[in-house]
């Protein structure tokens, strides 16, 4: 990857998550992750819309360990005894499901590179807050190297989209700014998604209280890949308030129109009705469901 694993780690100085303390918070945590690894089910719109064979096999290949990580994170909230997942957040729908690209080029820049970038650095966080010494449980261990398997692949994931937009942004440079533009966007949704971070879970705990620190951290790390990719000549923190609303409105009026809708969908479905997914019934699906009820 263009970033190293030393570059995207963040020091928690030593801080873990407890699993029987921290239950209830682990279990909105792996929630969150369990909706983004259901939303691999978009991989399946991209194998249709795959420029070559050599890209649809890469997709193919990345559906099968999308839906392999559905079934990791149910078999970690089992093994830790967290009980059945909570819905996601509003935000991270519209970061994972409203954001979704509108072309093959969004889709390798914006969701694998610089997306896939962000969640692989929460993958290292919560590996690094997981305390899987010889003292902990066989059920954390275990945990923690199922996390790390599939981080793994996510770094496949992650590199395939830098290659890719580095490709393409070669061939055609004028497409950057949609991409700054749409990367704007998915920050700002980070953004909003701290916020209710900060708001919610107790800032006296010793991991929690470094999440505006981490997350700070993190999309410091998407912007130095949106760098090293060559869509921007400088980080994205030191564009003018102008500049960046240049780029976000150059955006295309679907775009817009598509996130919004995906984020007010939770509390307004009704006024934005579509065909249901499995992102809208994965927490009724038997494999789910089975959480509620272990014995």
């Amino acid at each position: 990857m263009l970033l190293s694993r030393a570059e995207m780690t963040f020091d928690f100085h030593g801080e873990k998550f407890d699993p029987t303390r921290d239950r209830e918070i682990l279990r909105w945590i792996f929630s969150q992750f369990l909706y983004g690894e259901v939303t691999g089910i978009q991989v399946g719109h991209w194998i249709y819309a795959a420029p070559d064979l050599g890209a649809a096999r890469f997709l193919a290949k990345q559906a099968i360990e999308e839906l392999q990580h559905v079934g990791n994170f149910v078999e970690i909230m089992k093994a830790l005894e967290l009980g059945a997942p909570l819905p996601a957040h509003p935000v991270l729908k519209f970061l994972a499901t409203g954001m979704m690209g509108d072309d093959w080029l969004e889709h390798v820049a914006m969701e694998m590179a610089t997306g896939e970038g962000f969640v692989l650095a929460a993958f290292y966080a919560l590996m690094d807050t997981l305390d899987q010494g010889t003292a902990s449980s066989p059920a954390l261990r275990e945990a923690v190297a199922i996390m790390q398997r599939a981080a793994r692949q996510e770094e496949s994931h992650v590199r395939f989209g830098e290659e890719t937009t580095m490709q393409l942004v070669r061939e055609r440079p004028a497409l950057r700014r949609r991409l700054l533009g749409a990367n704007l966007v998915w920050m700002w949704g980070v953004s909003r998604l701290a916020h209710y971070v900060d708001r919610k879970l107790p800032r006296e705990h010793a991991v929690l209280s470094q999440v505006q620190p981490f997350l700070a951290h993190a999309l410091r790390c998407a912007e130095l890949r949106v760098e090293r990719m060559g869509l921007s000549d400088r980080p994205l923190s030191q564009l003018s308030f102008s500049q960046r609303s240049a780029l976000v409105a150059e955006l295309s009026g679907s775009k817009l129109a598509h996130g919004v809708g995906a984020l007010l969908r939770g509390p307004f479905g009704l006024l934005f009705p579509r065909k249901r997914r499995l992102t809208d019934t994965y927490l009724s699906d038997p494999g789910v469901r089975e959480l509620s009820n272990p014995d």
